[in-house]
Formats: C-alpha cells, structure tokens, sequence
C-alpha cells in the first residue's frame, strides 16, 4: 500500500523533447511492464478527436458524473472519431484512462495530447537496476517513469504550459538513484520529491 516517490528531472514546453526523455529514461529500466498507462483530460473536441485517432477502442467518459431526468448515470456513447464538433462540444471535458502494449502507441499519444488544451500522463512501470554499492534496490511497485503533459504535479494538479518528466524511485524516495538516473540522460533532479502513483 501507499504510493511512491517522483522527483522532477526535465521541465519543458516542448511535447516531442518530454517524449523523448521520458524513452531515455525508460530505456534505463531492468524490467518495464508489458503495460503502460495513459490517460488524458479532452477540453476540447480536438482533442476528443485526436485522442481517439491514437486509441480507436477507448471508452471516453465524463470528467465529472451526468445523471438523467430519473436520476440514472449517464455514459458517453458517440464515436468521438465520427462525431463532428457541434455533437461533441456539450459533452465536454470528457477524458480517457487505459492500458495499452509498452511500445505501442505512447509517441502518438504523446504528439496528440501535447498539442491539447488538458493535462494528460504516460506511465512507465518497472523496476530499476538494483545498485549492490549503494545498497539500493529495484521496488517493481514504485519504480518507473512519467511524463505530465501540461503539468508538474505527479498526481495531476494544475493545468501549466510545460510538461515535467518524473522518475519514481520507491515507496520511501531514493534521491541518489533519481539523480543519477537524470544524470545519465543529461538533467537533474529539479525540486523537491512529490507523492508518486
């Protein structure tokens, strides 16, 4: 139980750059999970329409729950790949939360939510290498990479107009491995360690 540690290591208003450290770093995992995670908040039916180009079979919902005239939930069913803007603008901010095969469509997501309005995530799980010199080991639970488009908070906080890759190092921080993970793709930790997934 509990959640892990993130520390910051790359701030930047560029999509593609965030992307592109946020695979460094996963690169330097012993094991990454045949998963990786992605979710999005859509404020715009550009964006509903873009993420759905990337993630043809995702289920979008309501950021906030809907009810009927009888009190019943109500779910969003159109195809947001078919629907045109006048259709899908009054079911806005829709978002989108799924697991898809590591290696699969995360550069395509991350080009489309990075061009969005919303605060979106990728989510690397693994484990990092254990260190015998330091003492430090591999924790599969709490280790692993993310990057927060439009966002620097690992629990999703407030929209902002860069995005911040996060290396998670256990459940009680490993300041050390986080640094010298950022320090093996150029960076460095940048601020202090926040709660993780």
């Amino acid at each position: 139980m509990g959640n892990s540690t993130a520390y910051p290591v790359l701030r930047t208003t560029d999509a593609a750059e965030a992307y592109a450290w946020g695979e460094r770093l996963r690169a330097l995992l012993a094991h990454c999970e045949d998963e990786v995670g992605l979710g999005a908040e859509l404020l715009t039916a550009a964006d509903v329409r873009r993420t759905a180009e990337v993630l043809p079979g995702a289920r979008f919902h309501y950021v906030d729950a809907r009810t009927g005239p009888t009190g019943e939930y109500l779910r969003f069913e159109l195809d947001p790949r078919t629907a045109d803007d006048a259709a899908l603008e009054p079911h806005l901010p829709l978002d989108v939360t799924v697991d898809v095969p590591t290696g699969s469509v995360e550069e395509r997501f991350a080009a489309a939510v990075g061009r969005g309005r919303g605060t979106a995530t990728v989510d690397w799980r693994g484990r990092w290498p254990d260190d015998p010199e330091t003492g430090s080991v591999g924790s599969p639970k709490y280790d692993g990479v993310q990057i927060v488009f439009h966002g620097d908070s690992a629990q999703w906080g407030a929209w902002a107009a860069h995005h911040t890759v996060f290396v998670h190092a256990g459940k009680f921080g490993d300041e050390r491995r986080a640094r010298e993970l950022a320090e093996a793709v150029g960076g460095e930790v940048l601020g202090e360690p926040q709660l993780g997934w």
